[in-house]
């Protein structure tokens, strides 16, 4: 179990909390030098801003060689282990455990029920807050608002008048089930993601390009506005 009041303590320095954010949307291993120069602070400073957040366990440290040789690096990157804060303390998780083994063990048209709740809750959740009609720029702003919460930050490229989204998801909310129902929470989550993409663009192709079932380092999806 988490230690609540050392993890409040440890993000409740803003300048910490701007660093773990960092971190989170990075795909790769970040070094001290890297946050210093990203937050304009010493170097000094920002490794005893690393390290009480991997002190706290939100995020882990290994050493690196030096392809230059000379000492190795210590390198910071988002923990393995989702952290789960909830006043008062609550089961979700567990629930949420026991929901999956039903999908799983049902496995057909509960599946498939289970798709089109997801898929409904990510559509009326993206098309309620579009109360006035929104240009593209806006649609992205509100998207990127509403993915931070899930690690992801939406990349857009213009290809001979066409629009394409590209992100991937480098905090997977549901680390922890992946283990043990891989592809029904996989299947689920994306079924949530459609939804919002629809909301947001009724014509588009929504196709993943990567996934962590296959041993890719993050889920990667492409979505073309028609």
């Amino acid at each position: 179990m988490p230690n609540t009041l050392k993890l409040t303590n440890t993000l409740a320095d803003e300048t910490r909390y701007s660093i773990y954010l960092y971190i989170v949307k990075q795909p790769q291993p970040v070094s001290v030098q890297e946050i210093a120069d990203q937050f304009g602070i010493h170097p000094n400073v920002a490794r005893l801003h690393l390290s009480k957040l991997n002190d706290s366990e939100l995020i882990s440290s290994e050493l690196l060689k030096n392809k230059r040789g000379g000492r190795p690096a210590r390198m910071y990157r988002l923990a393995d282990q989702p952290i789960h804060l909830s006043f008062p303390k609550q089961e979700n998780q567990l629930l949420l455990e026991w929901l999956l083994e039903l999908v799983d063990t049902m496995g057909g048209e509960v599946l498939e029920k289970a798709q089109k709740i997801s898929y409904t809750s990510g559509y009326n959740s993206t098309q309620q807050s579009l109360i006035t009609e929104k240009n593209f720029d806006q649609k992205i702003e509100q998207l990127s608002a509403a993915a931070l919460a899930v690690g992801y930050i939406p990349n857009i490229e213009n290809r001979e008048e066409k629009q394409i989204i590209t992100f991937s998801i480098f905090n997977c909310p549901y680390k922890e089930q992946l283990s043990k129902h891989p592809h029904t929470t996989c299947s689920i989550h994306e079924s949530f993601l459609k939804g919002q993409f629809d909301a947001l663009f009724p014509n588009n192709e929504f196709v993943q390009l990567e996934s962590k079932l296959n041993h890719c380092s993050n889920c990667v999806y492409r979505i073309e506005v028609l």
